[in-house]
């Protein structure tokens, strides 16, 4: 997967993009070829490493983060970093590439969700900034989530925000064990991995699913460890 979006990606880069439309995505679907898996590798890596540059400053860390999250493999790493650092020279082109990815999976994609989940794990180690929360509203608004949407997202990763668990399952704080039982077995049945696989997701990225789905398990453990619940 890596040697082939090597081998494309510069080309893709010198043009801005790949020439996706700007028009509406189609509803949501698989990716069913390995073109589509490039496509999507190509925007994905591209997007992060222009949203690295949105602060004006993009560290090694984010750098670190993003091979934490997309699974590089040793022997590709020096061609993923090539492509990132050819990439986060600025953040000219992201919304090509923003649309790039939704034009693959469709608007509201939970796959276009975790992508921006990554984009959100990557801006946090040094903290948000201005110009990467600008960047990350409107890679957001191109990948199908409205403010509020993007608002609710968000707020998982900001330690600022009280009532983290209840956040990350979407329910007010204090609901019923009922309640936060449903949303947890709403938010497993979206955003379970193998769901991502099966939307032919290429496997470099299924650890960013892994990743949240580690988060809902938390948040959910936490809210029935501290109420005593004995939910299944």
């Amino acid at each position: 997967m890596w040697s082939s979006v090597i081998g494309t990606a510069a080309g893709l880069l010198l043009g801005a993009g790949s020439g996706a439309s700007n028009a509406p995505a189609s509803p949501r679907r698989a990716i069913t070829t390995q073109r589509g898996q490039v496509s999507f590798t190509i925007a994905a890596i591209a997007l992060a490493a222009k949203m690295a540059r949105a602060d004006g400053v993009a560290s090694a860390k984010e750098f670190a983060t993003f091979e934490r999250l997309f699974e590089v493999p040793a022997h590709e790493r020096a061609n993923a970093a090539r492509f990132y650092r050819l990439a986060q020279g600025s953040t000219a082109g992201f919304e090509t590439y923003a649309n790039q990815a939704a034009g693959l999976l469709g608007l509201g994609s939970p796959v276009l969700e975790d992508l921006l989940e990554a984009l959100l794990l990557i801006a946090r180690h040094d903290g948000f900034h201005v110009g990467e929360d600008d960047f990350l509203c409107e890679v957001a608004r191109r990948f199908g989530f409205d403010a509020a949407a993007y608002a609710r997202i968000r707020a998982r990763h900001d330690a600022s925000v009280p009532d983290d668990a209840w956040t990350v399952l979407g329910v007010p704080p204090g609901s019923d064990a009922a309640t936060v039982r449903a949303a947890y077995r709403e938010l497993v049945k979206t955003y379970h991995p193998d769901r991502h696989i099966a939307a032919g997701l290429p496997i470099e990225f299924v650890r960013v699913a892994e990743t949240r789905m580690a988060a809902i398990n938390g948040a959910y453990a936490s809210l029935r460890d501290a109420a005593g619940r004995d939910a299944p």
